[in-house]
């Protein structure tokens, strides 16, 4: 069995390739064991956990079981690891499907070979389940496999987040999505603070939007190696500048700023609703100006990061809880 790594890069630099590692036999065996382990598990969409899975969340989970991250969605699942013939399966190769969402085109549908032309997966019929690639409804929309690579020498712990760390499963991810990653050293620096150019590149790697132009402020020369995030960003309307017409790259950003940025970068506002009186900070006021979007951040935080009795509005967003707040936006 293989895993994945992504290399790390230093923020705003450009991405190099996807370094691959080699896994023991027993972790293989390990991987499958904790997969069948959950067969019957309910399907359930945006599911991550065995109260319920989607088939991506599945993949998910059950590698990070054995310390391996990959990405959250089924099409990016399948843009990592090396390409296998349907012939050359091996148990605990990555299988897709397309076309299994109705208005949805391209790969869906994610899953694991478990041998015997076999796989297993989220399915929404019978939740987690075995079923034969020859099956009347999947084997007309199988679209390829990958075995996911490891190299002995990488891996995606940072020498600074203990295993323990609240946002050790959202910098993972993000890191295997190349969103937002570490240093040459091998360190994250989780509590470094982010500064405003670095948050709109960060953002614009999850969003990918291309600008139509590289000017958007007088501070922002339009050779700045984040001159086209920014420009993409203030076209979207996630992160506004001043009225003096800067944008001031270099300042740090509030937690409170995060918040709302967050919430206009991924449209929350519009997703997520809750209750006032059980979410709550004894710093925020209701009469606060992003009291809005820092309730829906609690809201929907799986990392117990903004599990707190506090926000500290105004204290710098640092790099640990931007991982946390985007992981929280994409997988809600």
């Amino acid at each position: 069995m293989k895993r994945i790594f992504s290399s790390l890069f230093i923020i705003g630099l450009l991405f190099s390739l996807l370094p691959t590692f080699k896994v023991e036999a027993a972790t293989e065996k390990d991987l499958l064991n904790i997969a069948k382990s959950h067969i019957g598990v309910p399907y359930l969409t945006g599911g991550t956990t065995p109260k319920g899975f989607d088939c991506s969340g599945f993949l998910v989970y059950v590698f990070n079981k054995i310390g391996v991250s990959v990405p959250r969605t089924a099409a990016e699942q399948a843009t990592v690891g090396k390409s296998v013939d349907k012939s050359a399966l091996q148990p605990g190769d990555l299988v897709f499907f397309k076309n299994t969402v109705s208005g949805k085109s391209g790969v869906t549908h994610s899953g694991i070979y478990t041998g015997d032309n076999s796989f297993i997966s989220a399915t929404s019929s019978k939740g987690i389940a075995i079923v034969s690639l020859d099956n009347t409804y999947w084997a007309p929309k199988y679209a390829g496999a990958k075995r996911i690579s490891y190299s002995a020498s990488n891996s995606t712990t940072f020498s600074d987040i203990d295993k323990d760390f609240f946002a050790k499963e959202a910098i993972q991810q993000l890191n295997v999505q190349q969103v937002i990653q570490g240093f040459e050293d091998g360190t994250f620096r989780p509590n470094e603070s982010v500064t405003r150019e670095q948050a709109a590149a960060i953002i614009n790697r999850v969003l990918k939007r291309k600008s139509a132009s590289l000017y958007s402020y007088k501070d922002v020369a339009t050779s700045s190696r984040f001159a086209s995030d920014i420009a993409a960003i203030k076209e979207l309307g996630v992160i506004n500048g001043f009225e003096d017409g800067t944008f001031r790259p270099k300042e740090t950003m509030t937690r409170a700023q995060m918040a709302i940025i967050v919430q206009n970068a991924f449209k929350l506002d519009k997703k997520i609703t809750y209750s006032a009186s059980s979410i709550m900070y004894s710093d925020v006021p209701p009469s606060y100006r992003a009291y809005n979007a820092i309730m829906i951040m609690k809201k929907i935080d799986t990392t117990s990061g903004f599990q707190t009795k506090v926000y500290r509005t105004g204290d710098d967003a640092t790099r640990a809880f931007f991982s946390a707040a985007i992981y929280n936006a994409i997988n809600s």
